[in-house]
């Protein structure tokens, strides 16, 4: 069902080629679901940690990547995305992780601003949308 989210969020939603929407990192990822009381998927995210985290963060080991954070037209606006990302850092606290990193579209930089992550480098394009590298310290 993560799939499924991903797949009508940023495929359907926001055209990102699907060859580009899933890798090789979602074999070894953490994922997390978010589903109404009757399963609905409102909602999911990844967790990236390990050598699967070090590639992408800079080799730095003690630091996660969050990751495919989406959450379903019909969710957004009831806290489902704040909850996922709570979610992901618990995921990376239990695996002893000392922070987390995320790419985000710009447009969303807020969001993440409101849970204590901070932007850091230039803005840069990813699969067409711009994007900023954030890090929260756990």
């Amino acid at each position: 069902m993560c799939f499924t989210v991903r797949k009508e969020v940023f495929v359907g939603e926001q055209g990102v080629p699907e060859d580009l929407e899933y890798d090789a990192y979602d074999t070894v990822a953490v994922h997390v679901l978010a589903v109404r009381a009757d399963g609905v998927p409102l909602g999911t995210g990844r967790l990236l940690y390990g050598e699967a985290a070090a590639a992408k963060v800079d080799g730095d080991p003690s630091v996660g990547s969050l990751g495919r954070l989406a959450v379903t037209k019909a969710a957004r606006g009831l806290g489902v995305g704040a909850a996922l990302v709570r979610a992901i850092e618990e995921a990376a606290r239990a695996r002893g992780l000392a922070a987390v990193n995320l790419h985000a579209q710009t447009h969303a930089l807020g969001f993440y601003e409101r849970l204590g992550y901070v932007a850091y480098g230039p803005e840069f394009p990813d699969a067409g949308i711009p994007h900023r590298a954030m890090r929260r310290v756990l």
